[in-house]
């Protein structure tokens, strides 16, 4: 199967990066590798794109899509968390610009057997990285009634979560849940016929939950993004897409934390704290999808794009 992925918010990244013709670029979601093509058409020989992917299937692809790119690219099967590891291994100290796309792309939705639609029938297994062991399906099955009431009520922001993981609880009792259409059934038979009616599909908030519990996406998230703002040239800047509410709540408050570090009371007259702020927001408020994209590619609706600078401080 073609591994197609519309870019969100292209243009919007390739300015936000404000690319220079010999950087060093990473991609760390590259994905079918729609923003590096643009990144690469920017850079000249002594330019180089460093993309990082977990998903065997987007490796493959991006290569394919990246040929005749291939003397300034340097790809790596992992997840963006490594990428301090990933730019040791190439013996890069500093890079320009650092770009992730945290949705799910369009290929993974759209590969039935992997189990992220809740549009197709597959198994549950809704791994980003098919290496890992753990799958949904283990999830729904083995997590206690507790734990899965607290990954959809927190991930999903799902106001009737305590009624599908009870469902969810008295259906595998008789027989493993193994399909991404019992799982749907289950969720439809919890949820009242009018709250149906408002809103997208009544699966949508829960199969987000499991996904971002079984990849570790907001602790991944967490987790990086200061060290990415570290490993930026002076001047260097990070753009994170993100797609849901809790993803944004985490970059907003890191960016925030290392443009503004000082943990001295307001009171204060001056800091003594001495932590020195890493450089600057650019994006007041995150950057939305165009009226004419959101015609063209509707999985942007959600799509939020933020931008940190780096500036060094003496």
């Amino acid at each position: 199967m073609v591994f197609e992925h519309k870019s969100v918010l292209l243009n919007e990244c390739l300015n936000g990066l404000n690319i220079k013709s010999n950087g060093i670029y990473v991609d760390g979601t590259l994905g079918g590798a729609g923003h590096s093509y643009k990144i690469c058409e920017k850079l000249n020989n002594n330019g180089l794109l460093i993309g990082i992917d977990q998903d065997e299937n987007a490796i493959e692809a991006s290569k394919l899509r990246l040929k005749e790119y291939e003397s300034i690219i340097k790809i790596h099967r992992a997840n963006f968390s490594e990428f301090e590891s990933v730019l040791n291994l190439e013996n890069i100290q500093k890079v320009d610009g650092i770009l992730l796309d945290l949705g799910v792309s369009s290929h993974q939705l759209d590969t039935a057997e992997r189990g992220f639609s809740y549009m197709k029938d597959a198994p549950l297994d809704m791994r980003m990285d098919r290496r890992q062991a753990l799958t949904a399906a283990d999830m729904i099955n083995n997590y206690t009634q507790e734990e899965l009431y607290k990954i959809i009520r927190t991930y999903g922001e799902e106001k009737w979560a305590s009624r599908i993981v009870k469902n969810i609880v008295s259906t595998r009792e008789v027989s493993p849940i193994k399909t991404t259409f019992e799982l749907v059934d289950i969720i439809r038979k919890s949820i009242p016929q009018k709250a149906m009616n408002n809103g997208g599909h009544p699966a949508k908030r829960t199969f987000q939950a499991i996904r971002i519990e079984l990849n570790q996406e907001l602790n991944v998230l967490k987790d990086t993004i200061d060290v990415m703002i570290e490993r930026l040239n002076n001047g260097g800047r990070l753009c994170i897409i993100t797609f849901h509410s809790l993803e944004d709540r985490i970059v907003k408050r890191a960016f925030k934390d290392n443009q503004d570090p000082c943990t001295c009371p307001r009171d204060f007259p001056i800091c003594v704290c001495n932590k020195k702020s890493k450089g600057k927001i650019i994006t007041r408020k995150p950057i939305i999808a165009t009226e004419e994209e959101l015609d063209n590619n509707s999985r942007s609706r959600s799509a939020k794009l933020r931008i940190f600078e780096k500036v060094e401080v003496d």
